[in-house]
């Protein structure tokens, strides 16, 4: 085996861009009965490999030239698009590709509202859900930049003194990138329980200190909150919101004029993507409003493509703005570098997955680091973006229904077609496997019906009560016409019926964006010496990946 000419000497800097073209011959073996390593006969295969000025940057080199890669790929991005529309059923779609720092294609798609055919235009406003994550990032990169005693580093609890989690050395240790790796111990859904119940940010931050945790920096659990965090004590340090620290330091900047982290300004933009949720096989319908102030950083900007292929340049110039520096190149790199395996490969031949500072960050087949992440809401919104830092290229998807896998099939389809000339596989039909899960009703007895040999439930009286949580706080139970109704939140907002299941254990349907239309969970109600005591709401018990119950769910009746 031989290998092509490298540069002399490894230039150890942030990035630099490939230089060479060398080759690689691999030497054919084989034969019945035996093999010669470069036997005369054997006629070496030649791949193209582009180095770089150090061995790690060293690629598969494209089929042809690049600009000429990507002009194809591009012609057939529109068919792309319209027939994996065709096939999901997803009602509309916006398009971006950026490279080289200038926004090459914007195309629009589909309707915005499939009640009122409104169609997509380029001016769409969608809402992105957790590509919120990576733009967050490059907020506090750029916090970072301003602020000598800011650093990915620094401890929450330097900034957030009264911020509190369930483990007093996490409390004081967990540091700003903790939070955004996901790598706090908050186990994923930890706090999306309260959203879906119409509690604030104030208040979701405030209980997060009740939630058990995962062993704090070796274990990756996806955390909407726990990046919430993250982001609100730098805003916190500032003395500004949120909104006013992302609207100063990356959405004006950058002239992202449509972008908002405010769900009330989405909701007031006439020319925005309504949410269609997948109620059935390519049934999408427009039934709910997401609302998600509370972790405004982890999932609650709304955009254009346009808008975000204006943050993927900054990101691909590596962190450079019209040419001039805007985000220091030290936690701009952090920013968008492995910080923890977000997927451990299960066999030897697989590659792992990583996991930056709220991106992620992998490779192609051919060795080239892709930066990545994905946004969805199973009440409504799926969305995607890639970027080739080495090929400066980069593509956003954004689409108003529930999460089966087109943004992703999508940005795929199209890098693959850049980097080898055509897709690997046909990630359309690969990626509604993967996503299948994101659109499952939750809940114990999600279709289960009644035991036929129930016991009967015991007097309505035995169960109208209040019932209180650390976390959840109130669960009040009333009788309504003969009808048992439980109300959740802050203000008694979530409610729902108790119908009968099995004696003291009732049935009731939650619906939202973790207990998406089909969900059923039991609520145990205890009873000693004859009363009612307390209740455990099962669905509200458990968080996803955790065996164990959290404990959380359980109500203890009072008064």
């Amino acid at each position: 085996m031989t290998v092509g000419t490298r540069r002399a000497g490894l230039d150890t800097s942030h990035r630099a861009r490939p230089a060479l073209v060398g080759v690689l011959a691999i030497a054919l073996i084989g034969g019945a009965t035996g093999c010669t390593f470069g036997a005369a006969s054997a006629s070496p295969a030649t791949i193209a490999i582009t180095t770089g000025d150090v061995p790690s940057q060293d690629v598969v080199a494209l089929p042809v030239d690049r600009d000429d890669a990507i002009a194809a790929a591009l012609e057939q991005l529109p068919a792309l698009v319209e027939d994996g529309m065709k096939r999901t059923g997803v009602p509309g779609a916006s398009v971006a590709v950026v490279s080289k720092g200038e926004t090459i294609y914007e195309g629009a798609f589909g309707v915005r509202d499939n009640t009122t055919d409104d169609p997509v235009d380029t001016e769409t406003l969608f809402m992105i859900a957790s590509l919120s994550k990576p733009l967050s990032g490059t907020i506090i990169a750029k916090a970072i930049t301003e602020d000598e005693n800011l650093s990915w580093q620094t401890p929450v609890s330097e900034l957030m003194p009264d911020f509190a989690m369930n483990d007093p050395y996490v409390t004081e240790n967990a540091q700003i990138g903790d939070y955004f790796a996901h790598r706090s111990g908050i186990p994923t859904g930890g706090g999306d329980d309260l959203e879906d119940l119409g509690f604030d940010r104030e208040y979701i931050l405030d209980h997060l200190r009740y939630i058990p945790l995962a062993p704090f920096r070796i274990t990756y659990q996806y955390s909407n909150f726990g990046l919430t965090t993250g982001a609100e004590a730098v805003a916190f340090s500032r003395g500004e919101t949120w909104e006013e620290t992302a609207q100063e330091l990356l959405f004006d900047p950058l002239d992202m004029t449509s972008t908002t982290a405010s769900h009330e300004v989405f909701l007031q933009t006439e020319n925005r993507a309504v949410q269609h949720a997948r109620i059935g096989e390519d049934d999408f319908q427009p039934l709910f409003d997401r609302n998600p102030d509370a972790e405004a950083p982890a999932g609650g900007v709304a955009s254009t493509a346009g808008d975000i292929a204006k943050w993927m340049a900054l990101v691909l110039a590596d962190g450079e703005l019209d040419g001039a520096p805007f985000i220091d190149p030290a936690p701009f790199t952090q920013t968008f570098s492995a910080q923890i395996v977000s997927s451990h490969n299960s066999t030897l031949e697989e590659r792992p997955s990583h996991y930056g500072f709220g991106i992620n960050v992998g490779s192609g087949a051919g060795g080239r680091v892709t930066l990545s992440h994905s946004g969805a809401f199973g009440l409504g919104t799926a969305t995607g973006a890639t970027m080739v830092p080495d090929l400066d290229l980069g593509i956003v998807v954004l689409t108003n229904g529930a999460p089966i896998g087109l943004p992703e099939a999508i940005t795929q389809s199209f890098v693959e077609t850049v980097m080898y000339g055509a897709p690997a596989r046909d990630w359309v039909d690969v990626m509604s496997g993967f996503f299948a899960n994101y659109n499952a009703p939750a809940g114990d007895l999600a279709g289960e019906e009644p035991p036929a040999d129930a016991a009967p439930q015991g007097p309505a009286s035995d169960y109208v009560g209040t019932y209180a949580s650390d976390y959840f706080g109130t669960f009040t139970v009333t009788d309504t016409g003969g009808a048992l109704q439980g109300a959740l939140g802050p203000d008694g907002g979530y409610t729902f019926t108790l119908d009968p299941w099995d004696g003291d254990t009732l049935s009731f349907a939650p619906v939202g964006e973790n207990t998406l239309p089909g969900s059923l969970s039991s609520a145990v109600f205890t009873r000693e010496g004859g009363a009612i005591t307390g209740v455990t709401l099962t669905v509200f018990n458990k968080f996803e990946h955790v065996e164990e119950p959290s404990g959380l769910g359980v109500f203890t009746r009072v008064g």
